[in-house]
């Protein structure tokens, strides 16, 4: 019999297993700034369908979440229009970190440890289905795109910029 890798429980599994949402589960071997390309290639799925968890913040340092298609980035600029801010950045690795409690490049928008609020690129919304990070490295999940709304009520915006 094969034996299957077990994966530990990780902030945000515990967190979909207690809203009871159905997901699948993708380990794959991590590579330091490997990226959503990396996830992508060792999943066998297009890069736009990897969702990248962003901690970013206002001008007055409010932290949030943003989530993107792994090939694109955020226009910072049109998401502080949408959201109604001045200005948005990303936070600084630390403070990204003590805000979700996760360890970059393992930041799930789940079971972070303080309820942030998230705003998710518009045309994930219509993807059929989504693979966004487990809450640790080289672990993404695999879920249907409405349960960012359903369960982190999660603001669609368009803020996506093509990779360059």
């Amino acid at each position: 019999m094969a034996k299957k890798e077990h994966i530990s429980e990780t902030q945000a599994t515990q967190f979909l297993r207690k809203h009871g949402v159905a997901f699948t589960e993708h380990p794959y071997p991590y590579e330091e700034h490997g990226g959503t390309a990396v996830s992508a290639r060792e999943l066998g799925v297009p890069e736009h369908d990897v969702i990248k968890t962003l901690v970013m913040q206002d001008e007055a340092a409010r932290p949030l979440i943003v989530l993107m298609h792994g090939d694109c980035k955020v226009s910072t600029k049109n998401l502080a229009r949408a959201i109604g801010c001045k200005s948005v950045e990303p936070c600084k690795p630390d403070v990204a970190q003590r805000h979700s409690g996760y360890q970059i490049g393992g930041t799930s928008p789940f079971g972070t440890r303080k309820a942030l609020p998230v705003y998710v690129e518009e045309s994930i919304l219509a993807l059929e289905k989504i693979y966004i990070n487990g809450g640790r490295r080289g672990y993404l999940v695999g879920i249907a795109p409405q349960v960012l709304v359903e369960q982190l009520a999660a603001r669609a915006v368009t803020c996506a910029l093509a990779e360059s």
